[in-house]
């Protein structure tokens, strides 16, 4: 079994948990003591490399990670169907596609979206409103779906390079270099609406964060 001691590790999150499940769950098998933290969370939905500091001196550079590492992800996206978290989690809706998208076209789509562009987080997100993440505010009814999209700002991110692995309509699948904060969930939707279909995420693993991979990832459950 893993002994960890301190420093910083790559740590595989299966799908179906939280990242702060993930941590728990570290804590509690290996009794670890000291300060815990991550360099950026993966949704329910996803899978794959998390960064993990554990002790003072190391849960100091996750700060840098979170928010300076390039990340790179597998993703697999849907082009007849939307949904109110643009993944395949949320509140499903059939789309009728009147012309479905060829290669070359889905590759002249992707194309546009490779360099700094202006992006709107998904309403179901960690993003805060006064003081309470918009996710938990939609959950709850406290907010409807149309003001979460009313209070959320775009943001600029990069995306280094899109690279499509397979395409067989409806299903796209995309290997993806971006910069921290990127929402791969807005992407998908966003490409889904230049495309005239759907959009949405159906799988995906992150598979680098920084120097940080999914082939030396740690698996603990």
């Amino acid at each position: 079994m893993t002994k960890f001691v301190d420093g910083l590790y790559s740590i595989f999150k299966p799908s179906g948990i939280t990242t702060y499940d993930l941590i728990k769950i570290i804590k509690k098998i290996f009794k670890i003591k000291v300060k815990i933290g991550h360099g950026g969370s993966l949704d329910p939905i996803a899978e794959g490399v998390v960064v993990i500091g554990i002790g003072k001196e190391y849960t100091k550079k996750l700060h840098q990670i979170l928010n300076f590492s390039k990340k790179e992800y597998i993703a697999e996206i849907l082009l007849d169907f939307i949904s109110d978290t643009y993944d395949i989690e949320g509140k499903l809706q059939k789309i009728n596609i009147e012309k479905i998208p060829s290669y070359e076209e889905v590759k002249k789509v992707i194309e546009k979206f490779i360099g700094e562009v202006e992006q709107y987080p998904p309403p179901y997100s960690a993003k805060k409103f006064c003081g309470r993440r918009i996710c938990d505010l939609l959950r709850e009814k406290k907010l409807s779906l149309e003001e979460a999209k009313m209070i959320i700002k775009p943001k600029k991110v990069k995306i280094y390079n899109m690279e499509i692995l397979n395409y067989k309509f409806p299903k796209i699948i995309l290997k993806i270099e971006c910069s921290s904060g990127t929402y791969i969930r807005s992407l998908a939707n966003d490409i889904g609406k230049n495309l005239s279909c759907g959009g949405l995420i159906s799988k995906i693993v992150r598979t680098k964060v920084g120097d940080f991979s999914i082939k030396e990832a740690i698996k603990i459950i």
